[in-house]
């Protein structure tokens, strides 16, 4: 078996093991915070960040969201990593944006954050927030899920299947779960581009 026909046969792997109930949930809630007039923040840290980017894109076109990524303003990014931490950037960054309860707070992420672990310290500040103020949380992650998967309202833990090839695996099959999501009929408001030409 060639290098490609093991990859696509791990990717599909975890593509059958997905709960089809969590995504069902993660649809439902986004599309109740979107009916309660509240807005999206899709946080996410290294390729996650420009996952994030291009989600906001979908979910704002798509599905009329009002939705942000704070990656995707580099300045105020990196102001606040150099002036205040790397840890808080993400949750001062919603505080500025006064997160309320009407809002959701969507993560992607590898491995969902973990303080004892020093690994996305950030994740998990913005979650804590979001718990404070009683915002929605939702997550596509993967491994164990981390602390998103712990706190999240619902959550996409994407199985760890092949454990050589953990971060590509959850990488993209985010995008395919996130594409999922804006296409699903209680989140879809626009049609794409293409499908309406025909």
């Amino acid at each position: 078996m060639s290098f490609t026909d093991s990859f696509l046969a791990e990717t599909r792997e975890i593509i059958d093991a997905i709960d089809r109930d969590a995504v069902e949930r993660v649809a439902h809630g986004l599309a109740a915070v979107r009916e309660r007039g509240g807005r999206l923040f899709i946080l996410g840290v290294g390729g996650s960040a420009g996952h994030a980017s291009h989600a906001v894109n979908d979910f704002r076109k798509i599905c009329g969201f009002e939705a942000y990524a704070p990656t995707d303003n580099v300045s105020e990014l990196t102001a606040r990593t150099n002036d205040e931490g790397w840890d808080t950037v993400f949750s001062e960054w919603l505080k500025g944006s006064r997160l309320s309860a009407a809002d959701g707070v969507l993560v992607f992420s590898v491995g969902g954050g973990d303080l004892e672990r020093n690994v996305s310290p950030n994740l998990v500040r913005a979650l804590e927030l979001a718990g404070e103020r009683g915002a929605a949380t939702f997550g596509i992650v993967g491994r164990d899920g981390g602390y998103t998967a712990k706190v999240s309202d619902a959550c996409v833990v994407l199985a760890p299947l092949a454990p050589e090839r953990i971060t590509p695996h959850t990488e993209g099959l985010c995008a395919v779960v996130w594409h999922l999501l804006v296409s699903h009929p209680v989140m879809q408001l626009h049609r794409t581009k293409w499908e309406s030409t025909q």
